[in-house]
């Protein structure tokens, strides 16, 4: 059956991207000292390349931050050592002030409470918009048992906050594959939701959208702000600019400038690499 072999490619990609695994409490998560999440001097090699140099950020508890730069300024790395897809030869990665994220594979650094969002939506397209988000949860029960047992009330009305947040409530029903493109990007992020993390990693989240997707993933990604922290890296600066709370411009692996948009759109530096291009 079609439905069972998407499934089944379904359960593979989740190998690579922690999609369907349960987050655990994160009242572990302690940051009543500090930021939820940084970076201190870490450097990543690749064959005598360096994609990460001696870099150090700090995201603060339910901010919004914006990441941008030009290609190989190492953004896609930097998110790679946080969720523990790749380790640094160098440095240290926290979150919290307990959590050592070096000390933690991937799996459980997606059960500690951050979720990645990858530029190309990864969702059942032949599995109701509700079912994906019911499999995001769907944790040690396993698919089959998700797709066939009743949902208790509980489950449902968490199903229902998220379809609303992220602007289903109306196609719940719905195919994901007959989604639009945006759509399949917000599906994705309510599969996140659906798992409760405390910071979000989205990757390019605009990337083929038409203006009016733009505008609205603006307005649900400045919705989580606060009660999530958000990390955006994207290269549409009409949508960095829509969003922006607090960039941070990466080059040749370290941070270049950091501040308002306004401070880094000014920074002769930055125009010089990246916004003059």
């Amino acid at each position: 059956m079609q439905w069972l072999d998407d499934t089944r490619a379904f359960m593979r990609r989740d190998q690579v991207f922690d999609i369907v695994r349960p987050v655990a409490s994160s009242g572990r998560v302690d940051t009543r000292h500090g930021p939820i999440l940084y970076l201190e001097d870490v450097t990543v090699s690749f064959d005598g390349f360096r994609a990460l140099d001696a870099l150090t950020l700090y995201i603060d508890d339910g901010e919004l931050r914006c990441i941008i730069g030009p290609n190989g300024a190492g953004k896609s790395t930097m998110m790679d050592v946080i969720t523990g897809r790749t380790r640094p030869d160098n440095g240290g990665a926290w979150f919290g002030q307990r959590l050592d994220l070096l000390r933690m594979d991937e799996t459980e650094i997606a059960q500690a409470g951050i979720g990645r969002k990858f530029q190309k939506p990864t969702v059942f397209p032949r599995h109701r918009v509700v079912e994906n988000l019911e499999l995001a949860m769907a944790g040690p029960r396993g698919v089959w048992s998700a797709l066939t047992a009743r949902l208790d009330r509980s489950t449902r009305e968490r199903i229902d906050e998220v379809l609303e947040e992220i602007g289903l409530a109306d196609q719940g029903r719905a195919l994901a594959g007959q989604l639009s493109h945006g759509q399949k990007q917000w599906l994705e992020i309510g599969m996140l939701l659906m798992q409760n993390p405390r910071v979000l990693l989205v990757d390019e989240p605009v990337a083929g959208m038409t203006h009016q997707e733009m505008d609205r993933t603006a307005e649900l990604l400045t919705r989580l702000a606060g009660r999530h922290s958000v990390v955006v890296v994207e290269h549409d600066m009409e949508f960095v600019r829509s969003i922006a709370r607090k960039v941070t411009v990466l080059h040749q692996g370290s941070v270049l400038a950091e501040g308002s948009m306004e401070e880094v759109q000014s920074d002769p530096r930055v125009i010089e690499v990246y916004l003059g291009e």
